[in-house]
């Protein structure tokens, strides 16, 4: 039995922090080097660089990065995987091998293809091979699409490493994959070694946002050390598929059982966690305590996935206006009223020829306020059109014209008058993993084909042990609900997702019933009128809810202020309940 592999973090997204390759090779002994820098939006970012400057479809960061490490990583005999690649796999690892050519280096790079879909497109609608997640509508037009992709699973990763490859990119693999592909390669693990692929999933999902399995984005924050620079993650992953969560010593942050099972929680849906390799049950993973900055995951169980691969699709939404005006001081409504009348009465363009007209009141301004910031409140409109023009100039100067003729204390924010700026939608899609084989290349050698098939199989899964603590009962008193729970939210396409965790099994007993979904949209007004799905994690003392629709068609189309719901889950802690006093502190 080999001993465990040590798979350390250096990227949550494109754009984190460029030293965190070298930190991670430096600071401590690990095996694997992986990052992730792609998520759906990211996608659609490099398909607009990739329009302005050809061969700008994969992240430069990660090219950057190599050329800090390699010959470490070379030495030391440090792996590296990253899905970097983007929609350019090949691209980044011809720029790779360029770093290694300036640095007198020879690595053997390999890539892994077979993600695009884009070329494909006609073929898979003909063959009625491809069609909408959620709703099961077949794609039937392809024509505007920027990007199509599939998430590839871990078995490519797998077979460039087998030949020999000590640096591999893919272009879209799930987040878990990078992290799965060299834990299955090490420990020689088969396509159904169900519960060990779930244990390595885990471990991806954990480390796969960096420094959100450390500290960052925590709600408790305030409790952990040396938060200015928090250091990145690692995951130890055992030949049964239980990993040890830790960080190099003496690097800012925490590893603990609050920190962990809050990015457990991260853009997740119920207890059947679903990839292409396998799919994880969230209902059975443990936590406990392994020392300082350790935490030990244990009893993950998995089975068969499922016959078909998500598929990221972006395409054009249309153009955007976004108009914000400050309203100041008293009748703050009354202005908010007269700057919308005031601007459909100045606009060319009648509100109901525009595609969509959103607007929000954001009451943001306090009772006698000790400052202009804390007087201000604000207007926000968007509107949006396939036609460029009309939300161009002419909207924008519609507003700016109002200044000196409308509310009192006008404030526009955002600069003067501009043209509109083009937006994408996300649509998610599905297709048969036989429809997409994974294509490995090892620069300079050979390319071999790698299936996306997994065997189908019947398999037994115990969830974990519930806490089996009763609520507290006694008296209560108003407190915000953060005083109990800590929270993690994020987008997963046009919905969100809201986890919640309890920190000791008397408050799990409580927020369990407290929480329902009925007291979610009364907590979160915005939600109200939308679809919510609530699912329990109790061996986690946790609960998850995804809001469908909260986010519009996705990330790059959403009207509102924090358009990826990050802040959801802090939206919901600042919400003040009655909790029984025995929970707080």
């Amino acid at each position: 039995m080999a001993d465990p592999i040590r798979i350390a973090n250096c990227s949550g997204f494109f754009g984190d922090r460029l030293s965190a390759a070298r930190e991670m090779v430096e600071g401590g002994p690990i095996d694997v080097l992986t990052g992730d820098w792609l998520a759906e939006l990211t996608m659609l970012i490099l398909a607009r660089t990739r329009m302005k400057r050809p061969g700008g479809g994969h992240a430069r960061t990660f090219v950057a990065q190599m050329e800090q490490v390699m010959g470490t990583c070379l030495d030391k005999g440090i792996k590296v995987v990253s899905n970097a690649g983007g929609l350019d796999p090949d691209g980044c690892a011809d720029a790779v091998a360029e770093v290694a050519s300036k640095l007198g280096l020879n690595p053997k790079i390999a890539y892994v293809r077979g993600d695009d879909l884009l070329p494909r497109m006609s073929e898979l609608m003909a063959a009625d091979q491809i069609h909408h997640f959620e709703t099961g509508e077949p794609i039937k037009d392809a024509s505007s699409f920027l990007t199509a992709n599939a998430y590839l699973g871990c078995w490519g990763i797998v077979e460039a490493l087998n030949q020999g490859a000590d640096i591999v990119v893919t272009g879209r693999t799930t987040d878990a994959a990078v992290v799965c592909g060299p834990a299955a390669w090490h420990h020689g693990w088969s396509r159904t070694d169900w519960n060990a692929l779930a244990g390595a999933v885990t471990a991806g999902h954990v480390i796969e946002c960096g420094t959100q399995a450390t500290g960052g984005n925590y709600s408790f924050f305030t409790e952990v050390p040396g938060m200015s620079r928090v250091g990145f993650p690692w995951a130890e992953i055992a030949a049964d598929g239980s990993t040890v969560i830790g960080k190099h010593e003496g690097t800012g942050g925490a590893v603990s059982i609050g920190t962990v099972t809050s990015q457990l929680l991260y853009e997740i849906g119920g207890p059947e966690y679903f990839g292409p390799d396998v799919t994880t049950r969230f209902d059975t993973i443990q936590l406990e305590e392994d020392g300082p900055d350790r935490v030990r995951m244990f009893g993950i169980q998995g089975e068969p996935p499922p016959s078909t691969l998500k598929v990221c699709i972006n395409r054009p939404g249309g153009f955007r206006q976004d108009l914000n005006v400050c309203l100041t001081g008293l009748d703050v409504e009354a202005k908010a009223k007269l700057v919308e009348d005031a601007f459909w009465a100045a606009c060319p363009i009648p509100r109901e020829d525009f595609a969509s007209v959103t607007t929000r009141l954001v009451r943001t301004d306090k009772e006698d306020p000790a400052s202009n910031e804390e007087a201000t409140a604000f207007f926000k409109m968007t509107l949006k059109d396939p036609d460029e023009q009309k939300v161009g100039r002419a909207v924008s100067n519609a507003m700016i014209e109002l200044a000196l003729s409308s509310i009192p204390g006008f404030t526009s924010v955002g600069g003067g008058p501009g043209g509109g700026r083009a937006f994408g939608v996300y649509v998610p899609a599905r297709i048969p993993s036989a429809s997409v084989p994974q294509e490995v290349v090892v620069l300079g050698g050979e390319t071999r084909s790698v299936s996306s098939v997994i065997p189908e199989a019947s398999v037994q899964v115990s969830p974990a042990p519930e806490p089996d603590a009763p609520a507290p009962g006694g008296p209560t008193r108003r407190a915000p609900l953060g005083a109990v729970v800590g929270c993690r939210s994020g987008d997963k396409g046009g919905n969100a997702n809201l986890g919640v965790f309890a920190r000791s099994d008397g408050a799990w007993a409580w927020i369990d019933t407290f929480l329902t979904t009925e007291r979610v949209r009364e907590l979160l007004p915005e939600a109200a009128a939308l679809p919510i799905d609530r699912y329990r994690l109790p061996a986690l003392r946790s609960l998850n809810f995804v809001l469908h629709g909260l986010l519009e068609e996705g990330v790059a189309a959403s009207t509102r202020q924090d358009g990826q719901a990050k802040s959801l889950g802090e939206w919901l802690r600042a919400r003040v309940v009655e909790i029984p006093e025995a929970l707080l502190p």
